[in-house]
């Protein structure tokens, strides 16, 4: 698998923010057939940062109703990244500012 089809996109939402402050972890959504190793050197070759651990779940598919049908959303496979030493993502900084300049 390519490294640039491993990440999706990152999750920035109260938990992972959380997360991200205190535990040193990012949290990405990425592709199904993905395994920890891909995400890993994707997550190093992206950002140049050293990566600890790579926790990974499949989060299921939930039930829609679009008037009189009921269809279903597609499960996807989200990725917690825990970075080794004091290590920083500087993606998630800006956000994390941009965040607090629009609350101020």
């Amino acid at each position: 698998m390519r490294l640039e089809d491993v990440i999706r996109r990152p999750i920035v939402n109260e938990k992972s923010t959380l997360c991200r402050r205190y535990g040193n972890q990012y949290v990405f959504a990425v592709d199904l057939k993905a395994t920890k190793n891909d995400i890993a050197n994707a997550v190093s070759a992206f950002f140049g940062v050293k990566v600890e651990s790579v926790n990974t779940l499949v989060m299921p598919g939930k039930s829609r109703r679009f008037g009189r049908h009921v269809g279903h959303t597609n499960k996807w496979k989200k990725a917690v990244v825990t970075l080794a030493g004091d290590a920083k993502i500087e993606l998630f900084d800006k956000v994390d500012e941009s965040a607090q300049n629009a609350e101020a």
